[in-house]
């Protein structure tokens, strides 16, 4: 035995006791990203909520005060979009809007995180259209935020309609 070898036992014993392994970082990685997968889905679930309840303020609150929408649609070919602001969402009333999103998929990195969110619509108990929303979040004093939300209004068969069927009529 060298005289490195107990300093050596000694460090694996200590970072063993302590959690510190590079073995346990990694079991702990895949869990700590799940957590924060369902954070930010969590935050998306509530922005649809929040617009099918009609709820401005709300859906403006999970807002950074920067946040920008891009509202695309395609018609004939041609696909436009609009620009709107976190402000100018926050005195656009809301009404009869059953937003109802499905099988999101959500990627984490530091402080930055993505949803892709699946949707239908309707409006006033009638169809309107389907799409995907799309988040980009970012993390501002310990809580998830939305900095920007783009979305598609498109009609089948180029996007899916929700798989429970139409919503229970309000």
């Amino acid at each position: 035995m060298t005289r490195r070898t107990p300093l050596v036992l000694a460090a694996a014993l200590t970072v063993s006791f302590f959690g510190l392994h590079p073995r346990d970082a990694h079991a702990q990685a895949p869990a700590q990203a799940s957590i924060a997968r369902a954070a930010v889905i969590a935050v998306a679930d509530s922005a649809l909520v929040a617009i099918t309840r009609g709820d401005v303020v709300a859906f403006t609150d999970l807002m950074v005060p920067e946040a920008v929408m891009f509202p695309t649609s395609t018609r004939d070919g041609v696909t436009v979009y609009r620009l709107r602001t976190r402000e100018a969402q926050r005195n656009t009333p809301m009404t009869g809007i059953t937003e109802r999103g499905f099988a999101p998929q959500a990627m984490v990195s530091g402080g930055v995180a993505m949803v892709w969110y699946p949707y239908d619509l309707y409006v006033n108990g009638a169809w309107s259209h389907c799409g995907a929303d799309v988040f980009t979040l970012v993390k501002s004093s310990g809580q998830w935020r939305i900095a920007a939300m783009a979305w598609s209004a498109e009609q089948p068969p180029v996007c899916e309609k929700h798989p429970a069927g139409p919503p229970a009529k309000r």
